[in-house]
């Protein structure tokens, strides 16, 4: 039975392996001193807590080339989510198999939404279509959304929206890039000149 220590997993993390020895201590996972963590329990107990030991299925709607990605990603199953539908508004596209699924067309997605008990739905339409579809899958019942649509959906209370926006992270990396670059351009602060200049 492979087991971590603390220390692997703080080092491993950036954090002080105090806080989490407490943090895990919330999971019921107390370890054993000298031993460590038993790895597979403890994944199993992480996994649990954050609801991934279920099958969630899933719906993506708008098969473009996104889209068929999506459905192509292979870690969805192995983290507790099955693709249980790809369905797109476009009627060529019915009945082609992306991913080893038929693409439906978007108005069977009630009844696969209802006949998969599907909670969360996954958008992948142009920005012109997102919100419709929203309120299409709010309506039948879905109530966890990941947006990759570039716009801002409106949803009722007690529905979930995730963003993700490419434009935003690529920004976020040119920031770092950024900031690498200038530090590599900055003199080494000495004793006399201080570290942080006063805007």
């Amino acid at each position: 039975m492979p087991t971590v220590s603390s220390e692997e997993l703080a080092a491993a993390a950036g954090v002080n392996s105090a806080k989490l020895r407490k943090d895990f201590s919330y999971l019921g996972s107390y370890g054993t001193r000298g031993v460590g963590y038993d790895v597979e329990y403890l994944v199993y107990q992480i996994s649990r807590e954050l609801g991934l030991t279920q099958d969630w299925p899933v719906v993506i709607v708008g098969i473009g080339n996104l889209g068929a990605a999506l459905a192509n990603y292979g870690g969805f199953a192995s983290r507790g989510f099955r693709v249980a539908a790809l369905l797109d508004a476009d009627t060529a596209l019915a009945g082609r198999l992306v991913a080893g699924l038929p693409v439906r067309h978007i108005d069977e997605l009630e009844s696969i939404v209802a006949d998969n008990q599907v909670s969360i739905g996954v958008i992948a339409t142009p920005a012109g279509a997102a919100q419709e579809v929203t309120d299409r899958l709010v309506a039948a019942g879905v109530t966890s959304i990941l947006n990759f649509a570039p716009t801002v959906l409106s949803v009722p209370d007690g529905v979930d929206v995730r963003k993700v926006d490419l434009s935003i992270e690529l920004q976020i990396l040119a920031f770092h890039e950024q900031r690498k670059a200038g530090e590599d351009d900055r003199p080494e602060p000495d004793g006399d000149v201080p570290a942080v200049m006063p805007a």
